[in-house]
């Protein structure tokens, strides 16, 4: 799978621990020696600052997408290579969605889970055949992770809609799962129990 245009939801804050940053400054600059663009959501603080910033330092193209109602809570980035200004949150996730071949989540809060979870929920449903994954920085989604496979024991989640999350601690390593995902033949979950 080609990736030319990537969607990184993260937190509007830092996190606790440095390594949070460190790891955004790492996939920003990962993402612009591949030549992927950076689509996300237009701010400048907090780990969104920092992915961007960091990306636009080593070259990369960046596109960020923020509602006009957040624009001064999040401080809209003015360096980017180009800052659209939408309607809210539903225009920006799904202007986001457009203009992506593929999601990364970074640690961060409420915002960055709803923002993940309702991607995937489209792929499940199948609005769109994109790979999702995890940036799992020193197992920040590792209980996320746990909950996630008690979803498919107890048969609230099928396995195959399951596995549509890709998971690895780096960018390189995660990069490249999302390149070689290959999308569900039929997502169906509607009128039967899950696998």
């Amino acid at each position: 799978m080609s990736l030319r245009s990537i969607c990184v939801f993260c937190g509007a804050s830092s996190g606790a621990n440095p390594i949070y940053q460190e790891a955004a400054v790492k996939l920003g600059q990962h993402l612009a020696q591949q030549n992927i663009r950076l689509v996300y959501g237009g701010g400048a603080v907090g780990l969104m600052g920092v992915v961007a910033d960091a990306a636009l330092a080593a070259g990369g193209e960046v596109i960020g997408i923020i509602p006009q109602s957040l624009k001064r809570a999040e401080v809209g980035h003015q360096g980017l290579t180009r800052l659209e200004v939408v309607d809210g949150m539903h225009a920006r996730k799904a202007r986001m969605a457009e203009l992506s071949d593929a999601f990364i989540a970074l640690p961060g809060g409420l915002g960055t889970l709803e923002e993940l979870f309702e991607v995937w929920t489209w792929a499940q449903l199948g609005y769109h055949n994109k790979p999702l994954g995890l940036l799992d920085v020193k197992g920040f989604y590792s209980k996320l992770g746990a909950f996630l496979d008690q979803l498919v024991e107890e048969q609230f989640v099928r396995a195959n809609h399951r596995a549509m999350l890709q998971l690895s601690e780096t960018p390189d390593e995660l990069l490249a799962l999302l390149q070689n995902w290959q999308p569900l033949e039929a997502p169906r979950w509607q009128g039967s129990k899950p696998d």
